[in-house]
C-alpha cells in the first residue's frame, strides 16, 4: 500500500469524524423519549432524519466561531443521563468581558430577554436548529433576522460564567446537542520548547 498523502488523511478523518457524531446522535436519539408519550422510543425514521440534519449542516459549512480568537473551551458538553438530570447543556467559550459575539449562522432571533439571572439570546437557524448564548447583552430583538457573522451582542454578567465566558447551546428538536459537532475546529494547539 502507498504512503496517504495529508491531504486525503485530513478528508478521510474529517469523514470518519463525521460519521462518529451520525453513529452516536442516531443513539441518543433512539433514547431520548417522546414529548407526546414519555418513555415511548423514538421511531427508526425520526433518528435517520436527526442524523441526516446533523451531517448536512456539517457537510454544507461549518459555522465560524461567535467570538474572536483565541478559541478556548473552557467547559465543554457533558450530555445529562436523561432529560431530567444534571448535565452541562452546551459549551463555554472563554471570553473578556464585553467581547462582542457574532451569530454562527443565517437566522431569526426566537428570545431576546432575561431567564432567571442572566440575559439570554436564541437564534432560530433553521434544519430545526436552535442556538442560545447566555450571558449575552443583545442588540437584536426578538423577530430580527441575522446574518452569518453579524454582531448579535455583547457578553455581559450572569449565570455560572459570570462575564468571564459565554454559554453556547445547540437544540436540535428540543433536544440538547454539542455545539462542537457544528462550529470550526478548535485551532490546533502550538507546542512550544520549555526553555
Amino acid at each position: 500500500m502507498g504512503v496517504m498523502s495529508r491531504r486525503s488523511f485530513s478528508r478521510w478523518a474529517a469523514a470518519a469524524v463525521d460519521l462518529a457524531a451520525v453513529a452516536v446522535l442516531t443513539a441518543l436519539a433512539l433514547a431520548v423519549p417522546s414529548a407526546a408519550a414519555a418513555g415511548a422510543d423514538v421511531r427508526s425514521h425520526q433518528a435517520i432524519r436527526l442524523a441526516k440534519t446533523v451531517s448536512t449542516v456539517r457537510a454544507d459549512a461549518r459555522w465560524p466561531w461567535p467570538i474572536a480568537p483565541p478559541i478556548v473551551v473552557g467547559h465543554p458538553f457533558v450530555a445529562p443521563a436523561t432529560a431530567y438530570t444534571a448535565g452541562h447543556r452546551g459549551i463555554d467559550l472563554t471570553v473578556l468581558p464585553g467581547a462582542g459575539v457574532h451569530s454562527p449562522a443565517d437566522g431569526t432571533v426566537t428570545f431576546a430577554g432575561v431567564v432567571v439571572d442572566r440575559p439570554v439570546l436564541t437564534l432560530d437557524v433553521g434544519d430545526d436548529l436552535l442556538v442560545s448564548f447566555e450571558p449575552l447583552e443583545s442588540v437584536v430583538a426578538k423577530g430580527d433576522r441575522v446574518a452569518r457573522s453579524e454582531v448579535i451582542g455583547r457578553v455581559a454578567d450572569g449565570g455560572h460564567c459570570a462575564a468571564e465566558c459565554v454559554h453556547v447551546g445547540v437544540r436540535l428538536r428540543g433536544a440538547y446537542i454539542s455545539p462542537l459537532l457544528f462550529f470550526d475546529r478548535v485551532p490546533r494547539a502550538v507546542l512550544l520548547p520549555l526553555q
